[in-house]
């Protein structure tokens, strides 16, 4: 289903001509393409999940792409791999809110009883089995260390 969403969407990007759209949801195509490939030996396609796994893959080396662009003053191509992200993003899951991510980390650190940065696993653990798709799991990193080290 979500591999037909993104060729429906390659397709009118094609028919718009949107050039930024057609290259960013080909090498969608062909990372599936790739990981179709390997799954041949196990004789299986992509699951939805797996497909979801490449997606937000991709999109984080997007993001460790454009830190490094902003830090060498190439706006050019920052600005290029932002466009991609948000092309990418479309198939995924609608992210939670810091605030939301805030108010579910408290929760979690409650609920498991964590006391310090020891705990952090313990935490992070829950927050993943519950929130896998909703959750920016680098933001979550960063809000629970904040709270435990307070």
């Amino acid at each position: 289903m979500l591999r037909e969403k993104i060729n429906a969407a390659l397709k009118a990007a094609m028919l718009e001509k949107e050039q930024i759209k057609v290259s960013t949801l080909r090498l969608v195509n062909a990372a599936l393409k790739d990981r179709d490939i390997a799954l041949r030996a196990e004789s299986r396609t992509l699951a939805e999940d797996e497909i979801l796994s490449i997606l937000k893959k991709m999109v984080k080396q997007r993001r460790e792409s454009s830190k490094l662009y902003e830090q060498g003053g190439r706006m050019d191509l920052l600005e290029q791999e932002q466009r991609e992200i948000k092309v990418i993003e479309e198939f995924l899951p609608a992210q939670l809110s810091e605030e939301d991510v805030r108010s579910l980390v408290e929760a979690v650190v409650a609920q498991v009883g964590a006391q310090s940065i020891k705990d952090m696993g313990k935490v992070m653990g829950s927050l993943r089995a519950k929130h896998a798709d909703s959750v920016d799991f680098e933001m979550a990193s960063r809000l629970i260390k904040e709270k435990l080290q307070s």
